[in-house]
Order: C-alpha cells, then structure tokens, then sequence
C-alpha cells in the first residue's frame, strides 16, 4: 500500500472537481455544497490528499481550519468508495497529524459519524465535557 498511494500537501495535485463532486453528492455533511463555496472553503485552510503513485488519480482528500498556533478542525475528510479499507484514511490521518505537529497546536478538533476508531488511533477522544461545545447553525 504504502508504494501504490501518496500523500500530499500540494496546491497544484488537489483535483477540486473531484472533492466537489465527493463532498456534495456522497458525503453525509456536505450535501448539496455549491462548488464555488467548496473552492473557497479549500482556499481558505490547509489541504490534503492522497493519490494513486502510478496515475496520479486522486482518492482521498482532508482540510485543515487552523489559526497556526492554538487550534485546528480536521474536516472534510472523504476516502473514495473503491479504495476504502486500503488503509489510506490511515495515511491521510497521519499525514495531517506530522503536518500539523510542528505548529504546537492546543488542540485538534474533528467531528465525525461514522470514523471514531480510526481517529482514536492518533490520539482523539471524545469531549471531556461536551456540555461545553455549542453550535449556531444557519
């Protein structure tokens, strides 16, 4: 696996037609999401993927909102349906874990639904009180 698949932080290799179509036709958070708030959303925070070595194929994709000191959200993240069980959610996990680790951050924040084992295998648990946490939706 480790030969047959990339990781990536470059601008240029994100395939944004392709995350737009994942995020907002088979994704259960991003339903709907129009592509041009999808660019903006990617020009807007750090960037990951994972691509095929030998076609340059992208299959999974990951952002980062950060401030670059104190906090981060990992959101976003999407493992194309044909290689899911592969192990790339794995990559793309531990490569936004080492891009990351060097800004020092507090803290990193995800929310998922469906993905809780794989996160807690690099260090994420849940809200010690989530009491704490609020939301306000548009």
């Amino acid at each position: 696996m480790s030969n047959r698949y990339l990781f990536s932080t470059a601008t240029s290799r994100i395939d944004r037609g392709r995350v737009h179509r994942w995020l907002s036709e088979q994704s259960y958070w991003a339903t709907g999401r129009a592509r041009r708030s999808q660019d903006e959303a990617i020009d807007a925070s750090r960037y990951y993927g994972v691509y095929d070595a030998e076609t340059g194929e992208q299959v999974a994709y990951g952002r980062v909102i950060t401030d670059g000191v104190t906090f981060a959200w990992l959101c976003d993240v999407f493992v194309a349906a044909e290689v899911r069980g592969q192990g790339i959610g794995k990559m793309l996990t531990a490569g936004v874990i080492d891009d990351l680790e060097a800004l020092g951050l507090k803290r990193i924040l995800l929310s998922t639904g469906d993905a809780h084992g794989l996160y807690a295998q690099f260090g994420f648990t849940p809200l010690a009180d989530p009491s704490r946490l609020m939301t306000r939706t548009r």
